[in-house]
């Protein structure tokens, strides 16, 4: 047998499908999945399950005219149903798209038409959303998981009662996509950006090994849901690893707490957000938190409160801050801390070292070499671009390398530091300022539990910095004091002239803030 035949073949080729075949062999019995329903019922999925129902998803997807290049919908909660789904989609050659549970039908049907799957998989609280835009978004096959509601559904459980379990005899290549993951749209409107296999196998899995230090013994609480890319690319890297995911039926609190605690878990990762509101709960403490070693963070800073509760409930905890972008099969760089004390340069804005596989460079606004200016990045894991979208892509990749819109500064050891997004930098005056420094101004004040900053247009300035922070509940600061605090650590010019005390912010479903909507709602609002 020829090198080539050979690699075509599941003896030589690498795909995520092969992955999971193999560890159904090598690691049989162990749990894949642990997940809960609203009743509190507790199931377990091991390795050797997954692969064989993803097998008969895979031979139903087939029989129903699914193969190679084609593309499936999932919307749904984050289920194993869900990442079956995914698994028998690769295993035919077709690719995986989740959409947002969250949408409306004009979302919906704006990505399904975009997207044009074969097949789109729903979960029982959203048929009627789909049933709604399908005159206007047309697709083949709808498939419901559990029972069929009529209506032209078939039910998944169902399809894959009636399939084999045999490993189908797929024609798959590691340069076919698995999966075209939609941007959250946090400043413009989504993109599709299409990531192979290869992506995952040669770069992003051992990034995650060596950088993340991820292990088969991990257990995750695993909440990132499953249409990002930190929620599906995550739990890819993390299966392709033997670790297990546990998957609640709930991200409250108290729930998650509990579940922390009886499930063991020994790693966390999430949006700031998602800590603050463990911190803040009544059952946070040694007893629910003590087996949790890592935690890790992305889309923006916590806040020093937070991290100060976790150290008090959890001293030998291990926090990761990282950063990475859709367009790079998600993870860019990693770096880790005990406290706060630990951060190069006692610098919050710092997102670690480039992972082992990805080279950057600092340019400034003329394309040379800089300390500060947007960061560009090329390596094996980069997207084959934004699908349908040729030109955004040509934006995007120039010269082989990807221009993130990130700006960060970089020091002389390459440590990365993350001042903010080009597009979220304020001009107010003639002047640059970081929206981020602000907040993070913002966020050192005791009353202040989350910040966010933006610029508003206005005619004299141009745009005026506007912070809005959400309060402790027996916070006695007003906007007076909050600017008067600011200006003890930040130029005048960067500390906000209009605040605004809010109950919440808007965020999207993983918890990063959407300045777009603050921008949105807020401009022309007269000061509160």
């Amino acid at each position: 047998m020829s090198s080539n035949t050979i690699a075509s073949t599941p003896l030589g080729r690498a795909t995520l499908g092969d992955q999971l075949r193999r560890h159904a062999r090598t690691m049989a019995g162990k749990a894949a999945f642990i997940s809960y329903n609203t009743a509190g019922d507790r199931e377990v999925c091991t390795y050797a399950e997954l692969n064989e129902r993803a097998n008969r998803c895979a031979n139903a997807l087939r029989a129903l005219g699914v193969g190679r290049g084609d593309r499936i919908a999932v919307m749904a909660r984050n289920h194993v149903d869900t990442v079956v789904a995914y698994y028998g989609a690769l295993k035919v050659g077709a690719s995986y798209s989740g959409i947002n549970v969250m949408f409306g039908e004009t979302e919906v049907a704006q990505q399904l038409s975009h997207l044009e799957p074969s097949a789109v998989l729903v979960g029982a609280d959203f048929t009627h959303v789909v049933d709604r835009v399908r005159v206007t978004a047309p697709v083949d096959l709808h498939i419901a998981f559990g029972d069929a509601p009529g209506h032209g559904w078939a039910s998944f459980d169902a399809l894959l009662a009636e399939a084999s379990s045999e490993e189908p005899d797929g024609d798959v290549d590691e340069h076919d996509l698995a999966m075209i993951v939609y941007t959250s749209g946090t400043e413009a409107a989504p993109k599709g950006v299409m990531i192979t296999h290869r992506n995952y196998l040669i770069s992003t899995g051992p990034a995650w090994s060596w950088g993340l230090r991820t292990q088969p013994d991990d257990i995750w609480l695993y909440v990132m849901p499953f249409h990002t890319i930190a929620g599906i690319g995550s739990m890819t890297t993390l299966t392709m690893m033997g670790a297990t995911l546990v998957l609640p039926a709930t991200t409250e609190a108290g729930a998650s707490l509990a579940m922390i605690r009886d499930e063991k878990i020994t790693v966390l990762a999430q949006t700031p957000t998602f800590y603050i509101g463990l911190a803040g709960h009544p059952d946070f403490g040694p007893e629910t938190v003590r087996t949790v070693q890592r935690c890790m963070t992305y889309g923006g800073q916590v806040s020093p409160h937070a991290i100060n509760a976790w150290a008090d409930s959890a001293p030998g905890v291990t926090w990761g801050t990282y950063w990475g972008q859709s367009e790079l099969s998600q993870l860019g760089s990693v770096g880790w801390f005990h406290t706060l004390d630990d951060i190069p340069d006692s610098d919050p804005t710092w997102i670690g070292k480039p992972v082992a596989h990805l080279e950057v460079e600092v340019i400034d606004a003329d394309g040379e070499p800089a300390q500060v200016g947007e960061l560009i990045c090329r390596s094996p894991s980069v997207m084959s671009g934004y699908f349908k979208d040729p030109e955004r892509t040509a934006q995007v990749i120039r010269d082989g390398w990807v221009h993130t819109g990130d700006i960060v500064r970089r020091d002389d050891d390459g440590n990365l530091f993350f001042l903010d997004r080009s597009k979220d930098m304020i001009k107010t005056g003639g002047m640059n300022v970081s929206s981020q420094e602000v907040e993070r101004a913002l966020q050192s004040h005791p009353d202040v539990v989350r910040a966010a900053v933006v610029g508003l247009p206005d005619d004299y300035w141009s745009e005026v910095v506007t912070g809005f922070v959400i309060l402790r509940d027996d916070a006695e600061s007003d906007a007076d004091s909050l600017i008067a605090h600011c200006k003890q650590s930040i130029a005048s010019y960067k500390t906000p002239k209009k605040i605004y005390a809010v109950t919440e912010l808007p965020v999207d479903p993983q918890g990063k803030i959407l300045k777009r909507e603050l921008r949105r709602l807020y401009s022309g609002v007269p000061s509160q």
